[in-house]
């Protein structure tokens, strides 16, 4: 089990927890719900330090980065990934009525039997601060940072990322397997899981299939202004988005991003700049699947969304996602504050939104990376280069 990726183990988590639900006892249904509070609890805690560690070093590393074309190419990679989420809530706000109903999940508390169960005992975990005054917080140190000379703070918040970093790794994701069996028993105990394995077959091809046509939009729009052959260009970053499906981190898959966009004729340095830094805060594939699910969610537990309400979701998560570790489900922990505060979630659904969104984690990831290509090429045009004969 412990050489098992994570999705492997959400996947056992969820079998066990389905045979859990249909064939054991309440007791032991309320013990998992028991687990599954405090983990919850201590999660929420958490969110406030997690967006400090993530996105204050984040905006004080990019202030860091010398050159003109910072600024630019943060600016494409930015509204390439606002484009990806604007693009994901008009396809589901058209796509999932047709096929999701709306308050499928919500609980009758009058019905017993269709209740979820509570836990034996609750322990109270209050946040340090607020999700809106962490990002504040992360704003003003990250700003600092990158404007002061001094490595002082620097220093101290790189080691505070770092401990964040062995947060989630060593404690949140290697527990979240046991929450997600948790939160299956406790739903096929109430007769809900069949709707939410419906749900995870259908969102899922609706993002994969939106995933490729982010994809082909953003090289056709690159070739367009850079030259080349959108498809051509594209079917050369095959085996970086490959190697993201296996590694599910940006970081990892950076070297063969690297070679695959010179492949592509990119000068080598406009490469060596652009892609590192933008599998950092390039984000398209992730919004994409972030919004995708989280709609889905709400649709299913009769929450009212509007575009006004989602859009200023969809901008902030373009910015607390930057930084995000290399591990596993890292942007969708990061985005865990925004669910909460911005669209309502409570902790139940934000289990239920993260395990949504690791089990399409690789293929955002490896969206993310190959739209890195599309930006390369326009950063290379931007900077007076052709593209190199292959």
């Amino acid at each position: 089990m412990r050489n098992l990726g994570l999705l492997p183990k959400l996947i056992i988590a969820i079998v066990v927890g389905i045979i859990i639900g249909s064939f054991g006892t309440s007791w032991m249904v309320r013990v998992l719900a028991t687990f599954n509070d405090l983990f919850g609890n201590f999660l929420g805690f958490a969110i406030p330090l997690i967006i400090i560690g993530f996105v204050a070093p984040g905006i004080g590393n990019l202030g860091r980065e010398a050159g003109k074309l910072l600024g630019i190419t943060a600016g494409i990679a930015y509204g390439s990934t606002i484009f990806s989420g604007t693009l994901a809530y008009f396809t589901s706000s058209i796509v999932l009525p047709t096929f999701l109903q709306v308050g499928a999940l919500s609980v009758d508390a009058a019905n017993p039997e269709e209740a979820l169960l509570s836990p034996y005992f609750q322990v109270e975990m209050p946040e340090v601060f607020g999700v809106m005054t962490a990002l504040l917080i992360a704003f003003t140190i990250g700003l600092g940072i990158a404007a002061i000379e001094g490595d002082t703070i620097r220093k101290v918040i790189s080691e505070f990322q770092a401990i964040i970093e062995k947060l989630i790794s060593n404690i949140i994701i290697p527990l979240l397997p046991y929450h997600i069996l948790g939160i299956f028993a406790n739903m096929t105990f109430a007769g809900q899981v069949a709707t939410i394995l419906s749900v995870f077959a259908r969102v899922f091809i609706m993002v994969i299939l939106l995933h490729i046509v982010v994809l082909i939009i953003q090289f056709t729009i690159a070739s367009a202004y850079g030259g080349g052959n959108p498809f051509r260009l594209l079917k050369n970053m095959i085996p970086a988005y490959l190697t993201a499906i296996g590694t599910q981190s940006s970081a990892a898959t950076i070297p063969v991003t690297l070679e695959q966009t010179k492949k592509n004729g990119i000068q080598d340095e406009v490469a060596d700049f652009v892609i590192p830094l933008c599998a950092t805060i390039h984000l398209s594939g992730s919004t994409i699947t972030l919004v995708s699910c989280s709609m889905a969610l709400m649709m299913l537990n009769g929450m009212p969304f509007t575009f006004t309400s989602m859009f200023p979701f969809i901008l902030m998560l373009g910015i607390t996602m930057v930084a995000a570790p290399g591990v596993p489900g890292g942007a969708v922990i990061a985005a865990l504050g925004l669910l909460e505060t911005m669209l309502g979630f409570p902790s139940s659904m934000l289990s239920l939104m993260i395990a949504l969104y690791v089990a399409q984690d690789s293929f955002g990831t490896a969206t993310n990376i190959t739209g890195d290509g599309a930006i390369a090429l326009m950063v290379n045009k931007i900077s007076g280069y052709e593209l190199k004969e292959g």
